[in-house]
């Protein structure tokens, strides 16, 4: 099942998107699908594939740090960290977990990311995301843009939040994949390609096999004392590290994919 949402006269509206088309459940968002999933069973027959929106729009947004190796190297040497702070959470038993931000902060595909006005070094982060579901299992994967002011958070650690969470600073989509439909989370190639003026200036990609966590300690340690709403979503951590040379600028197209999932592709604004 790929669940996303759309717009029906101005509503958002549920929608199962298939190949070419799409099936509504009129009345109805991702978050009350993922609720009951009954309301499957009420979809319409296929539509016209109608132009798809953000496909949740999220109660919480929690992040993850340093569950990839190339994450916590960089994030030492960014901080001259002699203790190497950062491997040192890559092999602890407790996982980085952050608070990202709510539905306000978060963009869907074709939608504008944003850029602090006080950041000259603002990179995308891309992200397998994970979607809960009732008694926080894992409903669903989509992808994720942790847009991330890299050179804020380099002056001081402490500045983690600045750095992380403001308007439009987390993308999500195209689609939810349920779980079902996806056998081995961990067999995902992930690319990350940004473009300027048309032209490529950054490719990276990664195989989740390379994730240094098993997803359900990532939602173990969130939700420990902490009950998260059902439709929170949980980004995993990047393993794609997009250099200083390649930092954001407006009007640069961020386009991150993954064959099961699809593409999320956002274009980039200096925010005022």
């Amino acid at each position: 099942m790929r669940l996303g949402q759309t717009r029906v006269n101005g509503a958002v509206t549920a929608a199962l998107f298939e190949i070419g088309g799409a099936r509504l459940i009129p009345g109805h968002t991702a978050l009350d699908v993922i609720l009951d999933a009954s309301l499957v069973r009420t979809a319409s027959a296929p539509v016209a594939a109608p132009e798809p929106m953000i496909p949740i729009h999220p109660p919480e947004v929690w992040g993850c740090g340093c569950t990839y190796e190339t994450s916590a190297t960089f994030r030492d040497a960014e901080h001259g960290t002699r203790e190497g702070m950062y491997a040192h959470v890559y092999r602890d038993a407790r996982p980085e977990v952050f608070f990202k931000g709510t539905a306000r902060h978060c963009v869907g595909s074709g939608d504008a990311i944003g850029i602090r006005p006080d950041s000259r070094f603002t990179a995308p982060e891309p992200e397998l995301a994970l979607v809960l579901g009732p008694g926080h299992r894992i409903f669903g994967f989509t992808l994720a843009n942790d847009v991330s002011a890299w050179d804020i958070e380099r002056e001081n650690a402490l500045y983690l939040t600045q750095s992380k969470v403001y308007d439009c600073c987390c993308a999500l989509g195209p689609v939810i994949v349920s779980a079902e439909d996806i056998p081995d989370p961990y067999k995902l190639q992930m690319t990350c390609t940004v473009t300027r003026a048309g032209k490529v200036l950054y490719h990276g990609e990664v195989n989740t096999a390379k994730l240094h966590r098993r997803l359900e300690t990532l939602v173990e340690y969130l939700t420990r004392a902490n009950c998260v709403p059902a439709g929170t979503v949980v980004m995993t951590g990047t393993g794609i590290i997009v250099p200083q040379d390649a930092a954001l600028a407006p009007g640069d197209v961020v386009t991150i994919a993954v064959p099961e999932i699809g593409d999320l592709t956002n274009t980039v604004v200096i925010l005022s």
